[in-house]
This record gives C-alpha cells, structure tokens and sequence, in this order.
C-alpha cells in the first residue's frame, strides 16, 4: 500500500498501490484488443446501466479462465497490472511455447511452475486439478460451475473458497460470502487465493480517481423533486417518508431478496450467506 503526504485534505485519507513486485514489461500484444466503450448504454442508445462514462481508456487482457492444457507444465514470466480486474494477471510460458494470461494467486513469483492436472497433482500455489482431489481445507479460486466451462466465481482480488467435504458426486465448498454450497466435483478449480489481497483497502480519496474508473456521480433521491423520485420533496432535508427504501422507479430497494423462488441451484445450497 502507498500512503501519500497530506498537501490536500483529500490526499490525507488517499492510499494506493506500490505496484511491488510487479514485472515491467509492456502486455503481449498478440493477448490484448482494443475494447469499445458503451457508456452505459444498450444497443438502442438508451441508458440501461446508470451513472457510467468517460473512463481512462484500457486495452483489454485475454485472460484464460479455462486452462484447458492439461499435463503440459507452464511457467510464469510475468506478473502483470490489468486495469480491467482487481486481480493481477500472470503471463504463462507452456512447454510447447505457447503464452497464455492467468489469473495469478498471492504467492506466485517469476519463474515459478503451474499445471493443469487430470489427476491428483501438487497442491502449489497456481496448480489446477478437479475439485474430487483437492484435499479437505485448501483455499481455492477462479472455480468453475459446469465441467469445462471456465473459472466462473471467487475471481476478485484477495477472495478464496475452502474445500469442506467430498460428497459423492458434489464437492462441498464455503464461498467468501459464507454460503456453503455443493458444486460437481469433476469441474476444475486453482489452488489458493487470488492476488492482490490489499485492494479492499484502497481509499479513493477524490471524486477525480472515480471518474478515471468510469463512474459518473450519483445524485440522492432525497435531493430531487418528487416527480423525479419516491424519496423527493419537502421542504429542507426530509425522511423519506417511507416504510422502505425505494428505487427511482418505485421498486423496493435495499434488502430485498431478488433472487428466484424457485431456483434450481437452490438445492446445492446447503446453508445461505448471512
């Protein structure tokens, strides 16, 4: 963590990254593209996701969330920045030549050795093998949730699930929410937890660092009029006048349950986060 000299009030509270340990080669080219930009916007023009604009531009990492080069043993060249993750990024060198872009695990240095198993392997850092031979206590990430499909969850800096128990055809699996759930354990997952783990400590400090990240300011309800929003109106600062929270369109907020009644994953869920 970088901390900064008070010359500001805002920069008093600011912290961010030192970028330690980081290589200082520029992203393979043949492994990045240009991404373009939609503001928010769906396919019409129209604004379906609020409050997103402007932005630093970025050039987008392919990152290999499959590894699907199985028994052939890679190496890490680099580990990389990537502005469109809070995770870093490593780059693998394979056996046969190939590079690849993984998400690199708190812990991985250059020149260390990662694998994909299809058996029982090593349970190093960055080793990937099927959840049935991942022992009871190991953090793991980047998990898939259908037999070759990709890493799917525990993806964010910092976030690691734990194998709980092997139940027949299921793996038992506590996620970083504390929900413990059961998931097939024919799919893949990678040993340890994912880097950068100082990120939820990361203090903006000024309006401007949101901006560079392609947020555009909120405005309260409770500012606006009452044609504008449920919280509107009134005469100086007013409660909202409420039972509950509300949306700008009417629909109860914070708190409610959106997910499905009748969901079919709700059977592998063994105990709800709290």
């Amino acid at each position: 963590m970088k901390q900064y000299k008070p010359t500001t009030p805002s920069r008093r509270q600011m912290t961010g990254y030192d970028f330690s340990g980081l290589s200082k080669a520029e992203p393979l080219k043949s492994l990045t593209f240009k991404m373009k930009k939609s503001f928010g916007r769906a396919n019409n023009g129209r604004i379906t996701s609020r409050h997103r604009g402007a932005g630093h531009k970025r050039l987008y990492r392919l990152v290999d969330f499959r590894q699907d080069k199985i028994d052939i043993p890679a190496w890490v060249k680099t580990i990389e920045y990537d502005p469109n993750r809070s995770s870093r990024i490593a780059l693998v060198i394979y056996r046969d030549g190939e590079k690849r872009y993984i998400l690199s695990p708190d812990g991985l240095k250059v020149g260390s050795e990662v694998q994909v198993f299809s058996a029982k392997g090593s349970l190093d850092t960055g080793n990937r093998m099927k959840l049935k031979y991942i022992p009871q206590g190991t953090l793991i990430y980047n998990i898939e949730l259908n037999p070759g499909q990709g890493g799917k969850i525990v993806r964010s800096a910092g976030s690691s699930a734990q194998v709980l128990a092997q139940d027949r055809k299921y793996t038992q699996i506590k996620m970083p929410s504390g929900e413990v759930r059961m998931i097939l354990a024919e799919n893949y997952a990678s040993i340890g937890q994912v880097s950068n783990p100082e990120h939820i400590h990361i203090n903006l400090g000024k309006a401007g660092r949101s901006r560079w990240l392609g947020r555009r300011p909120r405005v309260r309800g409770s500012a606006m009029n009452p044609v504008d929003h449920p919280h509107g109106g009134g005469e100086g600062a007013q409660p909202i006048g409420l039972t509950g929270p509300k949306t700008p369109w009417g629909k109860p907020a914070r708190g409610v349950k959106t997910r499905k009644k009748k969901k079919k994953s709700d059977r592998l869920i063994l105990k709800r986060r709290k």
